[in-house]
């Protein structure tokens, strides 16, 4: 194939795959290298990185030797028309992904400001960014044209703006490239200062590479040459020794082989020339991809000796011809050309390359062409009107209950060798968010009613209230075959607005407005319900158990305290049915700003709302209007006795899939619960409690479930714990084990009388320690006596391994008793505190009487507990694309001092915050040179701030290394946004928008839809609720 292997190519429905010698586009990746400190780290998970898309391997370059005084002179004069482009694109859209990342591209038209680069630079989708010059001089530049199949794309910018150099063009000169010409590749090298690279044009007939399940080019020859280009020279020009640009440097290989592919400057110079002139682009497709193959395979497709003997006369010196290889169903060219069809002529004329086709093709749009092909020997002609290749490639995207759609591109459709038509989802977030993390759904039908086209969706999301749930059908661009089905739940009160985002070549922008407010929620009507029958249970009491359990799901809009997933279920318990409170873990409800639907007997739908969360003990007490329900729900009663080691227990739980098991067990294990502390990602995470291990396998299965007696009693909830992220595989650990009931009744009785429980704590972490240890630190044989007899299952004490940093802290008394990192807990309010349950004396207390060791000495403290009202975050600030908000609770557990109230949570891809470098874990202490102790201090500056100019933010890392970056406001993609607490809200939440000068309640009219990873916090969906 043109000396091209097969396996390179990624043809239509192949499954996405790592192939030796893939051809890589060269952007190069930006954002996390100028972060100081350890802690602000690359994220890392299964969402597509830049590296995917770029080539940061191939760092070795050419040789190139001393260069003539005629290259010297060339170079010198090419240097100052190539610009370094840095760059967002800003959402998801079509085959490309949010991210930042910087390329190379070259002034074509110096007087205009046009510069050429490529189109997988340039996107598909909403673009951001700026240019510069070899002198380092910067200008903001925004895309003009991008076409819809070839890799170039044309960039604009103010050449006024330019005051310290003059200003010029390359001349395009495609008529030069020739098989052994000398070429030079002046480009950005890996982000560097810009390289230049020596080479040889060795073919100009090679297939255009395919990059996989990205933007790939096609039907259009390559040129190939000797240069090695690396990460960050996409848009490079390819130079000849006269300084004429014959060729755009597109892509090249992986596999060590000094090779680069070069893009002909045919259709780029079209291009500029229409501009220039004011004419529109026409681009004309009739929906069939062909390549080159050379005569031999030709011969075996049905190339007859008259016609290859009038092709080789006519052509002399070429050894290809055009042969169709997919023919997507449905278009211009079904039923008329077959895949192996071998081009002979169009229009009467013979043809054997595409730049010829292309010319004929794009001058013919809605027009007829005619096309004889050879199809196994036999003369075939066939007339085909010439599509509009604009109109098969989006230019618009519609945002909606947190997902992204657009018509299925003409890109997408020809990957996969499908028909060019369907709704597609560009971004699947909010309540678009399918079981499968994939990319390339099609949907099908939207609550019963089909959906072929973007127009139609449109009006079919117009007619579904707020909180629906409707039924969504769906298919895999990889898979027609199989026809998905869910229901999903339409949150059209976080975000309320429908945008409509379409793009406006004149200003670069896309413009956003707003199709329809959403209609309001249906009214809730009670249901009736009837439970499943547990079987194989020697106790009714047990198998009664089932009523008591409800399946809670739980989406979170906006990412808050470094929690690493947007979406969340596991099983509640229900403890008072006649109220509607359900228990539940906090690594399911991490916090309240979120959408929680709890299901009862797998049949009845109900809202539910946070009640309560505690700050240690890893549960949250949710409710749901009990009115709504017609079903024998069971209030799970709480044992007030404490499990031991060795008891007999009867064990349910729910597996991963939602299904219920059991077994009879014991209690294996009751130990101190010791998460490892993320550095990395501080989030929420257990201490001071104890866990419970029982002997069945299944445990370790099951995220949620009981420990139950024969008579029914619940004895403890198995929850899942939040772990740490594990450092070889990126993911978030995830722990099963069980928490004691005796320690959740003094909540849940004030819960149940109507009282918003006040708990006090100390502002402390503990760890078991042994009579050993405690021996060597200072304990008297005394009080290791008493350990013995006051828990003759686990002698241990509890040393202090680290403080909690409280917001009083600074205000504190400076002579008050507290306790210190190393000190050995003894005794409170003279009871020996030897389990952790002993501590909770603390959550009713105002002040402790401690006795400890510290240093070796035996101390008595007078110690005052904490209020942990405020530990939860009630106020959080959205700009430039990341969340800021004040230190939560698990960053003041692990840090030793705070550098400000405002603390950098989360971040989104393709957004100001991460294409400058602004990672999570960063707090902010000063904006343009003014302190910003508190979030109203750092919004009060950056409202300030005008709209596409820069910044300077002082920051501190998790590490204490200080730092400044500077960063660009974006106020289009991304707006300024306040997130206050508001018991008055209906959702709990209201939005304050700051944006162009104007203070806006609720959401603002622009802004895009954020990305919507699952496994890390820097990606985030940005909405909250309007009323």
């Amino acid at each position: 194939m043109n000396g091209t292997s097969p396996a390179l190519r990624s043809k239509r429905k192949d499954p996405p795959q790592s192939i030796d010698g893939r051809l890589p586009k060269h952007p190069r990746p930006n954002g996390d290298a100028s972060s100081g400190g350890a802690n602000t780290p690359d994220q890392h998970d299964g969402f597509a990185s830049e590296s995917d898309y770029e080539d940061e391997r191939r760092l070795s370059l050419l040789p190139t030797g001393a260069d003539t005084a005629e290259w010297q002179a060339t170079i010198q004069k090419v240097v100052r028309n190539v610009v370094s482009i840095r760059f967002c694109q800003t959402c998801s859209f079509d085959t490309d992904p949010a991210l930042t990342s910087e390329a190379t591209g070259f002034v074509v038209d110096a007087e205009r400001g046009y510069i050429l680069t490529n189109r997988h630079v340039v996107g598909s989708g909403p673009f951001w960014g700026y240019c510069i010059f070899d002198n380092h001089e910067e200008v903001d530049a925004y895309p003009v044209y991008r076409d819809p199949v070839h890799d170039f794309g044309i960039l604009k910018f103010d050449p006024k703006a330019i005051k310290y150099m003059p200003v010029a063009a390359l001349e395009l000169r495609p008529d030069l490239a020739k098989v052994g010409v000398e070429i030079r590749v002046v480009g950005n090298d890996a982000g560097e200062k810009l390289s230049i690279l020596s080479g040889v044009i060795s073919r100009l007939d090679r297939n255009a590479p395919e990059y996989g399940e990205g933007y790939s080019d096609f039907n259009t020859c390559y040129y190939q040459a000797s240069a090695a280009a690396s990460g960050g020279s996409s848009g490079s020009p390819v130079v000849n020794i006269d300084g004429y640009a014959v060729a755009l440097q597109a892509g090249g290989r992986v596999d060590g082989a000094a090779t680069d592919y070069f893009l002909p400057l045919d259709r780029p110079l079209r291009a500029l020339r229409c501009l220039q002139e004011g004419r529109p682009i026409t681009r004309g497709d009739i929906q069939c991809q062909f390549l080159l193959k050379p005569f031999d395979e030709c011969r075996r497709l049905g190339l007859t000796p008259d016609w290859e003997a009038r092709v080789r006369q006519a052509f002399p010196h070429e050894t290809n011809m055009l042969v169709a290889e997919i023919v997507l169903p449905e278009g211009p060219s079904h039923n008329k050309i077959q895949e192996g069809d071998v081009l002979v002529e169009v229009n009467g004329e013979l043809l054997t390359q595409f730049i010829r086709l292309d010319d004929i093709l794009d001058s013919s749009v809605g027009q007829p062409v005619r096309l004889l092909l050879l199809r196994g020997g036999e003369e075939v002609e066939v007339e085909i009107e010439v599509g509009d290749l604009h109109k098969i490639t989006p230019d618009r995207f519609l945002s909606v209950a947190g997902g992204s759609f657009h018509d299925l591109s003409y890109q997408q459709a020809r990957l996969y060798g499908v028909a060019c038509k369907g709704v597609y989802v560009c971004e699947a977030g909010g309540s678009w968010r399918f079981d499968s993390a994939e990319n390339g759904w099609i949907i099908q039908t939207v609550d019963q009613k089909k959906t072929p086209d973007l127009a139609t969706f449109i009006e079919v999301m117009k007619t579904i209230p707020d909180k629906a749930r409707v039924v969504v059908t769906y298919k895999h661009l990889r898979d027609l075959h199989t026809l998905n089905t869910t229901i999903i739940y339409v949150d059209r009160h976080w975000s309320k607005k429908m945008k409509l985002a379409v793009r406006n070549d004149e200003t670069g922008l896309w413009d956003f407005s707003n199709l329809a407010d959403p209609l309001p929620p249906v009214p809730p009507v009670p249901r009736k319900a009837a439970f499943i029958q547990l079987e194989h249970t020697s106790h009714p009491a047990v198998a009664d158990l089932v009523r008591s359990f409800v399946h809670v799901s739980c989406t979170m809009p906006v990412k808050l305290d470094g929690f690493p997933k947007n979406r969340k279920w596991g099983m509640g318990l229900v403890i008072d049915a006649d109220k509607g409170l359900v228990v539940i873990s906090r690594a399911i409800v991490p916090y309240d700003l979120c959408d929680i639907t709890i299901t009862i007997a797998d049949s009845i739908v109900v809202e539910g709302k946070v009640v309560f969360l505690h700050p240690l003990q890893n549960y949250a007490i949710i409710r749901y209007d009990p009115s709504l329900v017609d079903a024998p729900v069971l209030s799970a009663r709480l044992s007030s006795e404490e499990l031991t080691q060795g008891a007999s227990t009867y064990f349910i739980g729910y597996n991963r899939i939602g299904r219920i098991v059991h077994a009879a067990t014991t209690v294996t294990e009751i130990f101190a619960v010791t998460i490892p502390a993320n550095s990395g990602a501080p989030r929420y995470r257990a201490v001071n409690v104890d866990a419970i291990t029982v002997d069945t396998s299944l445990s370790q299965h099951c995220g949620s479930g009981v420990l139950v007696a024969q008579d029914g009693t619940v004895q403890a909830l198995w929850l899942t714990y939040l772990g740490e992220r594990n450092p070889s595989t990126h993911r978030d650990e995830e722990y099963h084990l069980g928490l004691a009931t005796p320690s959740l009744l003094p909540v849940v009785r004030q819960i149940q009388q109507g009282l918003t429980p006040r708990l006090r704590m100390l502002p402390v972490e503990f760890r078991a320690i042994q009579m050993s240890q405690a021996r060597l630190m200072g304990v008297s044989e005394d009080w290791i006596d008493q350990v013995w007899v006051a828990n003759m299952h686990h002698h241990q004490l509890f040393m202090v391994t680290k403080r909690t940093m409280s917001r009083l802290d600074e205000a504190a008394d400076a002579d008050a008793d507290s306790l210190e990192e190393g000190d050995i807990l003894l005794s409170l309010n003279g009871n020996i505190i030897t389990r952790i349950s002993d501590l909770d004396v603390m959550y009713s207390h105002e002040r402790l009487d401690a006795v400890v060791v510290r240093e070796g000495q035996e101390r008595t403290l007078r110690l005052t507990t904490v209020a942990a009202d405020d530990l939860e975050t009630t106020r959080a600030v959205s700009f430039c694309g990341a969340i800021f908000h004040a230190p939560h609770h698990a960053v003041r557990q692990q840090i030793s001092k705070l550098f400000s109230e405002v603390y950098v949570s989360a971040r989104t891809r393709g957004s100001p915050a991460y294409q400058y470098g602004l990672a999570p874990t960063n707090f902010i202490t000063h904006v343009n040179g003014k302190p910003t102790p508190d979030l109203e201090s750092f919004l009060r500056e950056v409202v300030k701030i005008p709209d596409n100019t820069y910044f300077r933010l002082r920051a501190m890392t998790f590490d204490s290394v200080p730092w400044v970056v500077t960063m660009k406001k974006n106020e289009h993609y991304f707006p300024t946004m306040e997130l206050i607490k508001d018991a008055t809200e209906p959702c709990g939440w209201r939005r304050v928008t700051y944006e162009g000068g104007h203070v806006i309640l609720g959401e603002g009219p622009d802004g895009v839809v954020a990305p919507a990873g699952e496994s890390t916090d820097t990606d985030v969906d940005v909405g909250v609720c309007d009323n």
